[in-house]
């Protein structure tokens, strides 16, 4: 008897982290929360989730879509059935690279991005406390 083949759904939510996929019912919270829609209207959490659910996989794992996280979390808190759309893009993107619709470094690459961007953010917010020590104390 032949193996019955695998879903694109089924392969995701074998990936660690991600085994809640399937509790989503696409409300929209995720993207109702999410910082990056909030600045580029086209990053949709909900479709890149109802294309999942819909078995859509070269559309998933070819979207530039699934590189736009920032991996903040937002989403997770937002979710009222749990079902960790930061974690569910974490296991699409190394899904992507492991069958060739990315490159091998660019899971690595967007990490340096998020260190980077962090070490800015806290640069920045530290300078802003310092000015305002100083026109206080003036």
């Amino acid at each position: 008897m032949a193996k019955k083949a695998i879903t694109f759904r089924q392969q995701v939510t074998e990936s660690p982290g991600a085994s809640r996929a399937l509790a989503c019912f696409l409300c929209g919270s995720c993207t109702a929360g999410c910082p990056v829609n909030e600045i580029d209207e086209n990053y949709n959490p909900r479709k890149i989730m109802r294309m999942l659910l819909l078995d859509m996989k070269d559309e998933v794992l070819n979207s530039p879509e699934i590189w736009k996280c920032n991996q903040c979390h937002a989403c997770v808190a937002h979710c009222p059935q749990d079902a960790r759309f930061a974690d569910i893009i974490r296991a699409l993107r190394e899904l992507a690279v492991k069958e060739g619709h990315a490159p091998a470094g660019l899971i690595s690459e967007l990490k340096t991005i998020g260190q980077e961007m962090h070490k800015q953010r806290l640069a920045k917010i530290t300078a802003k406390l310092e000015e305002s020590l100083k026109e206080e104390q003036a």
